[in-house]
């Protein structure tokens, strides 16, 4: 699953440096700073979050669960989720390229050789050929 994540801090009120030093080891490196306001009282606090994250068609999902299944002879009766791991249902790496190969004919997409590495998961798989899939009808 592709997710971005943010959070940001302001301080409202004007924040004065009083002393800075440095402190160097073999190893690190540690800075100590001071900081002091200009104002008396706490400095107001604002913050903000925000999160992005972007997840296959659930029928995309169920499609690679199916091929996982086919390809792993693994029992119609076994359930698979999103966060099933390709290791744990006890594929091999090359069960996991059998898989990959699978899933580009069945999608009609091709799978560069660095993106089939990264692939562990079924969610993984399915969020891959949702972004091949728009990639190549845009193109």
């Amino acid at each position: 699953m592709a997710a971005v994540s943010a959070t940001s801090v302001t301080f409202g009120s004007s924040l004065k440096l009083l002393k800075s030093s440095q402190i160097t080891g073999k190893a690190s490196s540690l800075k100590m700073v001071t900081v002091g306001w200009t104002k008396s009282g706490f400095p107001s606090l604002r913050t903000s979050r925000f999160r992005v994250s972007c997840s296959a068609k659930p029928e995309t999902v169920q499609k690679v669960c199916e091929i996982v299944k086919k390809q792993l002879a693994l029992p119609a009766e076994s359930e698979l989720t999103p966060e099933s791991k390709f290791a744990a249902l006890g594929a091999d790496s090359l069960d996991t390229v059998e898989i990959v190969m699978s899933l580009e004919e069945e999608f009609g997409i091709s799978v560069e050789e660095e993106s089939s590495q990264n692939i562990t998961t079924v969610q993984e798989a399915a969020d891959l050929i949702e972004k091949l899939v728009q990639k190549n009808s845009e193109a």
